[in-house]
């Protein structure tokens, strides 16, 4: 039986992280995932400024590293397209066409990412097992005991979950699947789709016809694009909205969508795929474990943000898990100050990301915002600040917000 300090369970950003941290710690751990790698991960693949700042501080020679990489595009800002049809493009940098800057964002495969990331850690000493399907867990002795599908058994002081939504073990310690918590979307990748920003910016389009879901749109390297709809999964089942049969006939029937598409390819089939939101406040940990990233409900409910959220929380994850193994506690108490960390650094901007999921159900506000921005460079700025200054995206709640931004 293998023994180790730390047992990451779940190879994608976050158990990445977790173990990037640990080594940084000086603290024996083991990732261990049931795939091999490189693997499909079904995502939007928008790697967003939270990852850039993640990584900057975790290694920046791994952010280098993929700055310079042909597996993705820079990305430099983001298109919304209004229910009334009008655009509005903010960028993440009100000069980034200076080329002076680092890209504040990425869009690339998870396919690739996932690899690339997975790669990096192994060369920076973090062990990996591959093929390793964690399928049973008992508390034993003060030590977890955890046996994979085909009969290998690994002893580990304490564990941290990172696989995933479909999480057994999260499961287990009480992390519900809640449709009012709970976004369903599809995916697809299409080549051909008419398309010219320099500065690769993803598009979100919230089309009246399926409101309160978006339409989304990201450039890929290799002229390939990333295509889907998302739309929470109450509406979703109150709706009785087909989600592939949906995007199809936006593609075909929007104005604003099918000249665009009038030469595209699908290329594989449309993938669909749920994701649980953090628009609910959960426990997240317990005694001798730590649940990190979509195992722990993390993703932004406006936005869909995952991958950053997922490796912040593994970055807190590993250094509770750290202070653990040196102090000798692994009570659920003492564990608990994960899920205070968390939420400190999470929490209010993933409820002010709920209150804005509620306004898209008042397109003519949405309408509204976009033909005044369209006409006040502040207030595009403004716009743009939001997207890094949370302080300012917490006034959103205030009427007296709007009234001044738009009236004024």
């Amino acid at each position: 039986m293998r023994k180790v300090k730390v047992l990451i369970v779940g190879a994608g950003p976050a158990g990445i992280a977790a173990g990037l941290q640990l080594k940084k710690e000086g603290v024996e751990s083991l990732l261990v995932d049931r795939a091999r790698f490189p693997r499909d991960k079904i995502c939007g693949d928008a790697i967003s400024g939270k990852v850039v700042e993640l990584l900057r501080k975790l290694d920046p020679s791994i952010l280098s590293g993929l700055e310079k990489s042909p597996i993705q595009c820079a990305s430099w800002g983001v298109t919304f397209v209004a229910p009334n049809g009008k655009a509005l493009e903010i960028p993440f940098k009100r000069d980034y066409q200076k080329g002076d800057h680092h890209p504040p964002g990425f869009i690339s495969k998870r396919f690739d990412f996932d690899h690339f990331m997975l790669e990096r850690a192994r060369e920076r000493g973090l062990e990996v097992l591959e093929a390793f399907d964690a399928q049973h867990f008992e508390r034993r002795n003060g030590n977890w005991e955890i046996r994979s599908a085909d009969g290998q058994c690994i002893e580990a002081g304490l564990l941290i979950f990172a696989n995933g939504a479909h999480s057994r073990f999260a499961r287990q310690a009480g992390i519900r699947k809640e449709k009012k918590h709970y976004c369903a979307g599809v995916r697809a990748y299409f080549k051909g789709v008419e398309y010219a920003h320099p500065g690769h910016f993803i598009e979100l389009h919230f089309s009246r016809s399926f409101l309160p879901g978006y339409f989304w749109i990201f450039p890929l390297p290799g002229g390939l694009f990333n295509v889907g709809v998302g739309m929470r999964s109450d509406k979703v089942s109150r709706k009785k909205i087909h989600l592939r049969e949906r995007m199809m006939q936006m593609i075909k029937e929007d104005k604003n969508l099918k000249k665009r598409f009038a030469r595209a390819e699908l290329l594989g089939k449309i993938d669909g795929y749920g994701l649980p939101l953090g628009s609910k406040k959960r426990r997240i940990s317990g005694e001798a474990y730590l649940l990190a990233g979509d195992a722990a409900a993390l993703i932004d409910p406006f936005t869909g943000e995952g991958i950053g959220n997922a490796m912040l929380s593994g970055v807190e994850a590993a250094k509770v898990a750290a202070e653990a193994v040196r102090s000798g506690h692994f009570e659920a108490d003492f564990m608990q100050q994960y899920d205070e960390n968390v939420y400190r650094k999470l929490g209010r901007e993933l409820q002010l990301s709920y209150k804005m999921q509620q306004l898209v159900n008042y397109p003519w506000l949405f309408n509204l915002v976009v033909n005044r921005a369209s006409k006040s460079e502040t207030l595009r700025n403004t716009i743009s600040a939001m997207f890094e200054d949370i302080d300012l995206r917490a006034r959103l709640k205030k009427p007296g917000f709007y009234r001044d931004l738009l009236f004024k």
